[in-house]
C-alpha cells in the first residue's frame, strides 16, 4: 500500500495484478474508490504514488515495473527487470527510480514522461533485494537483502562506493533513514531492530583475494596438486581475513573480531596479523542492538514523531518510541 496524507489518496497493490485507488474521508471513517489500474499479470509487490509528477509506480512479480499517469489512469511506460521486481524507490529531483529484485540486483532507471532509460545496474546483494531507502540529501541508497546484509550506495559524494553493514541474522524486512540525527533503522523478520549510527566515517570491505597458498605461511590450498606434490603435504582449506580481504589458512585465521567502522558488528575472521592491529576503539560498537520480540513482517517509521510501526507473523502490531535511541 501507499498512502499520500496530503491528498489523503490511499493505493493498494492486489494479487490479480491491478491497483485500486482510494480517497480516504477527513475522519477516516470511509474509503471512496477512485480508479483501477490494470498495472500487472500478476501479485503487485509495491506500490508508490509521487504527488510532484502525478505518478503511480508500481512493481510486480511479472519481472515489469510500470508507471502510470494518475490523472487518467493511462501506463506511461513500463521496464522489464531481470527478476521479480520486489521493492522500489523514487527520486524526485532527478527522476530516477531504483527497483530492487529477487536476484540481488539494483536497477537505476531515468523516467521520462513516456519513456525510460537505463543508468545502470548495482550488484553487490547473493539474494533477493526485499527493501529500499532513498536519502535524497546525501544522496544515499540503502538495500537490505535476504542475505542479512545492507549495502549503502553512495551515489552522490563519493560515486561507486559501496559500503556494507553486517548487523542482522535474518533477512531485512525494512529500512529508514532518520535525517536530523543521520541515523539508519534496520529491521530483520527475526524481530531484531538495530540502529547505526552513520555520523561516523566508515570504509569498504576489502576485495577477497584469490591464491592457491596461503598468502601469510605459503601452504598450498586442497586444489593446489603441484605445490602438495613439491612439498608432500595435504592442501588447507581456503578462508578469507575481513579486514584485508587476504586467502589464508584456518591456522593463519584463528581469531575472531569486529570491525564495526567495515559494517561488522559482529565477530567475524580476521588473519592474525589484522588481529593484532586492530584496537578496542576500533571494535567499538557503532549501532545499537533491540528486541521486537515478534517476527516482523511490515515496519511504519514515522520521522515526525519518531515513531516505529511493527506487525508481525504473531498477528500483533506494535507501536515503539524511538526518541531514546533516535536522538
Amino acid at each position: 500500500m501507499s498512502f499520500n496524507p496530503e491528498t489523503r489518496r490511499l493505493s493498494v497493490g492486489l494479487d490479480n495484478g491491478t491497483i485500486s485507488e482510494f480517497i480516504l474521508a477527513e475522519d477516516y471513517n470511509k474509503m471512496n474508490p477512485t480508479r483501477t489500474y490494470s498495472a500487472h499479470q500478476s501479485r503487485v509487490t509495491m506500490v508508490l504514488f509521487i504527488l510532484e509528477m502525478e505518478w503511480m509506480l508500481s512493481t510486480g512479480q511479472d519481472k515489469l515495473f510500470t508507471w502510470h499517469c494518475s490523472e487518467t489512469g493511462e501506463r506511461l511506460g513500463n521496464y522489464r527487470t531481470t527478476a521479480c521486481a520486489s521493492c522500489l524507490q523514487f527520486d524526485v529531483e532527478t527522476r530516477h527510480v531504483f527497483v530492487g529484485d529477487h536476484s540481488g540486483q539494483v536497477t537505476i532507471l531515468k523516467l521520462e514522461q513516456d519513456n525510460c532509460s537505463l543508468i545502470t545496474t548495482f550488484k553487490g546483494h547473493t539474494a533477493g533485494v526485499t527493501a529500499l531507502c532513498w536519502d535524497p540529501v546525501q544522496r544515499l541508497l540503502f538495500s537490505g537483502s535476504s542475505d542479512h546484509s545492507i549495502i549503502i550506495w553512495d551515489i552522490g559524494g563519493r560515486k561507486g562506493t559501496a559500503l556494507e553493514l553486517q548487523g542482522h541474522h535474518d533477512k531485512i524486512q525494512s529500512i529508514s533513514y532518520a535525517h536530523h540525527s543521520r541515523q539508519l533503522i534496520s529491521c530483520s523478520a527475526d524481530g531484531g531492530i538495530v540502529v547505526w549510527n552513520m555520523d561516523v566515517e566508515r570504509q569498504e570491505t576489502p576485495e577477497w583475494l584469490d591464491s592457491d597458498s596461503c598468502q601469510k605461511c605459503d601452504q598450498p590450498f586442497f586444489w593446489n596438486f603441484k605445490q602438495m606434490w613439491d612439498c608432500k603435504k595435504i592442501g588447507l582449506r581456503q578462508h578469507h581475513c575481513r579486514k584485508c580481504g587476504k586467502a589464508v589458512c584456518g591456522k593463519c585465521s584463528s581469531k575472531r573480531s569486529t570491525i564495526p567502522l567495515l559494517g561488522f558488528e559482529f565477530e567475524v575472521r580476521v588473519c592474525d596479523s589484522c588481529y593484532e592491529s586492530i584496537t578496542d576503539e576500533q571494535r567499538a560498537p557503532t549501532a545499537t542492538f533491540h528486541n521486537s520480540k515478534h517476527n516482523i513482517a511490515h515496519v511504519h517509521f514515522d520521522p515526525t514523531r519518531i515513531w516505529l510501526l511493527t506487525s508481525g507473523t504473531d498477528k500483533v502490531i506494535k507501536l515503539w518510541d524511538m526518541t531514546p535511541v533516535v536522538s
